[in-house]
């Protein structure tokens, strides 16, 4: 009689897997069936595994995301760039995608193009009446050399009517 290949194995996890295990010899199957029943079977060892990144990831990007918004709040706070103003949610997003859009635009602008810092000065003075955080949000997929014209194109909705000095 030969040695069974297909062996009904109850994992660790509770699921019951039929394995096959004719690639192994013959005399190795039973404790390699035993083996696998101290272990979760694939599904469940792929679910954990999955699941472990995912909350490795999420810690990632929280940790990326506070230091963006620190580097932002600095950045703001050296510029004096006026708080932004909308729903609370949104508030730290705009922030970082303002402090994001404005340094991209004065390396491109000022630091690799043709503008001089007098007139970076203006496009400065002018991003700073734009305080509403979902104006910042809603340009984030802009070309930075676009800023000058999107600042010009802000409309009164967009600024506070408060002077903010």
């Amino acid at each position: 009689m030969a040695v069974k290949t297909r062996w009904v194995v109850t994992h660790a996890c509770g699921d019951e897997v039929e394995h096959d295990l004719s690639a192994r010899p013959a005399d190795r199957r039973a404790g390699y069936a035993r083996w696998l029943s101290g272990r979760d079977c694939t599904d469940c060892w792929r679910a954990q595994r999955d699941g472990n990144r995912a909350e490795e990831r999420a810690a990632w990007i929280a940790g990326r995301r506070a230091e963006e918004q620190q580097a932002a709040a600095a950045w703001a706070e050296q510029y004096r760039m006026p708080p932004l103003s909308g729903p609370e949610k949104i508030l730290d997003w705009g922030e970082r995608c303002r402090h994001q859009l404005v340094a991209a635009a004065y390396k491109a602008l000022v630091v690799e193009g043709p503008l001089t810092e007098g007139r970076w000065e203006e496009v400065e003075a002018q991003a700073r009446t734009v305080d509403r955080a979902g104006w910042w949000l809603d340009q984030r997929e802009a070309a930075p050399v676009d800023l000058p014209e999107l600042l010009e194109a802000a409309t009164d909705a967009d600024r506070s009517t408060e002077n903010p000095y």
